[in-house]
């Protein structure tokens, strides 16, 4: 019942084959979003009973964060089993009822797959550790022995994404590779019983009617052969700016290439996602090609700043390395992993104003938006959360990650004027702030002024404007200096990225914009205007 539900959805706009061309897609961080039984932890019949209100704001498909089996070591993206729900969120069955309601509901249902490694609980992983070197289980991961005087050194100098060495020794005296944390060794995707597990739990999560799959990692699945040091330290620095021998190799293309042709055997236009981190809009394309994945992050567009000359650059960019490949460009501000952009563009009402007029922007350009959980709310980053409730696993290692994710990550407000402002019953696992009260859907609902108000009326003019989300261009119009001016058939958006009002002639007629207009010739500092031309 639910593929059939799944095959009937709509496309946002009717206009053309592949709903996830313009599709606005929510990302729900799921043990943060909904708490159903009080013990201060969201989970699955959580994000059962807040469907409608992401119905109601408008967008066409949610993602979910790792729900999976797991000791938690990286919130769930150290998974032990990829078949089967943590406890701490739900039954399979939990699982199964969020695909029925939500395709009843309308909205598609995206699932986070983590393929470049599980956890160190892992059934494969327990029994390699028990077989010893040499043994079959051991090569479906990265074991090695050590180099230096009775192998007490790591096998080559690649550093963990989280801070020290990516190789931990074992009892045996072997070592093995976790490019995140010792709790999450990496898979050998060259053993074929890898590439095998996972087309058949591609194969588990299409069956039970799930749309697709945001893949963790995507750039990371094949490395160099024969794992070459990189030759330098602080390495970190290079992520996203260098081609390394353990991110955005080649040979992960022919990987997505066999998944595709899984996806492909599923009627209602099943999708791959990429989150893949490269040193160029034009590398991020090469994970598009018709043959392979369907869309993939634009953290290009993410990472550039609150300045016209620099997303104009960034959007022209993307555009242009995303039409060869007949993809959609994707447009995203924040996710799990980032500090959230009320905050990054400058915090307090200044912040706030940046991120209201960056999301009119953002819904403007041709593609398909991500919507981080609370940004329609205009929630800031937490930057005081005691240590002592810290859980991300940067945060404990030197030189890692700023190991802050947290921030990002604290459980929305629902009503209320005390925490956990409706999120549970039972408190919420990182404390709320207590301005966060105004700051809930339901002060928010109903209010004209507010971001959430302003965020469900663009989304419905998006799906009312066939221009809007359709395409793979924009025309620029002529601006002043710190102005972006673009049109889209009968449509025009004008972004004023500067701290002072900048005059410009009306374009048309006002459709909405992110603060109040008292002279629609003087477009305010950090303000965005959609305008019927």
């Amino acid at each position: 019942m639910t593929q059939h539900l799944a095959d009937a959805l709509a496309t946002p706009t009717g206009t053309r084959p592949g709903w996830w061309r313009e599709a606005v897609i929510y990302q729900v961080y799921p043990r943060s979003f909904a708490d159903s039984n009080g013990d201060g932890m969201g989970d699955l019949e959580g994000v059962r009973s807040r469907l409608p209100y992401l119905k109601e704001l408008g967008v066409d498909a949610v993602w979910l964060s790792p729900f999976y089996a797991s000791p938690q070591a990286d919130a769930g993206y150290d998974v032990a089993d990829y078949r089967a729900i943590d406890p701490m969120f739900g039954t399979l069955h939990d699982a199964d009822a969020v695909i029925r309601e939500a395709h009843a509901l309308g909205l598609r249902i995206i699932v986070d797959l983590v393929p470049n490694h599980c956890s160190d609980q892992h059934e494969w992983f327990k029994q390699a550790l028990r077989e010893g070197p040499g043994t079959p289980l051991r090569e479906r991961f990265h074991f090695r022995p050590g180099r230096g005087a009775d192998g007490a050194e790591p096998p080559n100098d690649w550093e963990s994404i989280f801070g020290g060495p990516a190789w931990t020794r074992v009892a045996d005296g072997e070592w093995y590779l976790h490019l995140f944390a010792p709790e999450q060794p990496d898979f050998n995707w060259e053993h074929p019983a890898v590439q095998d597990e996972f087309r058949s739990i591609l194969r588990f999560w299409l069956d039970l009617g799930t749309d697709g799959f945001r893949i963790d990692v995507a750039h990371g699945l094949v490395k160099a052969p024969g794992l070459p040091d990189l030759g330098r330290d602080e390495q970190l620095k290079l992520l996203g700016n260098q081609v390394l021998p353990f991110f955005d190799q080649d040979g992960v293309h022919e990987i997505y290439r066999s998944w595709r042709l899984v996806l492909d055997e599923y009627a209602g236009d099943r999708i791959g996602v990429a989150e893949a981190w490269t040193p160029s809009a034009d590398r991020t394309a090469l994970y598009l090609r018709p043959d392979e994945l369907h869309q993939a992050f634009n953290f290009h567009y993410l990472n550039t700043g609150w300045d016209a000359e620099a997303l104009r650059a960034s959007i022209d960019d993307s555009l242009d390395a995303m039409r060869p490949v007949g993809a959609p460009t994707t447009w995203v501000l924040s996710n799990h992993d980032v500090v959230r952009h009320v905050t990054r563009y400058g915090g307090g009402a200044q912040g706030l104003a940046r991120a209201r007029a960056a999301a009119l922007l953002m819904l403007a350009l041709p593609g398909s938006a991500y919507v981080y959980q609370g940004e329609e709310l205009g929630l800031p980053e937490v930057l005081d959360l005691p240590d002592g409730v810290r859980q991300d696993p940067s945060f404990f290692k030197e030189n890692g990650q700023d190991g802050l994710r947290d921030g990002c990550r604290v459980p929305l407000p629902w009503s209320g004027s005390e925490a956990p402002y409706g999120f549970g019953s039972g408190g919420s696992w990182l404390p709320q702030p207590a301005e966060w009260a105004g700051l809930s859907v339901a002060a928010q609902t109903g209010d004209p002024a507010s971001t959430l108000e302003l965020y469900r009326t663009a989304l419905r003019l998006r799906r009312e404007r066939a221009e809007l989300g359709a395409g793979d261009a924009v025309q620029w119009l002529e601006a002043p200096a710190g102005v972006l001016a673009f049109r889209r058939g009968g449509f025009v958006c004008t972004v004023n990225t500067t701290p002072e009002p900048v005059r410009l002639p009306a374009p048309g007629t006002v459709l909405l914009a992110s603060t109040e207009l008292t002279d629609p010739e003087v477009l305010p500092a950090d303000a965005a205007v959609w305008w019927q031309g």
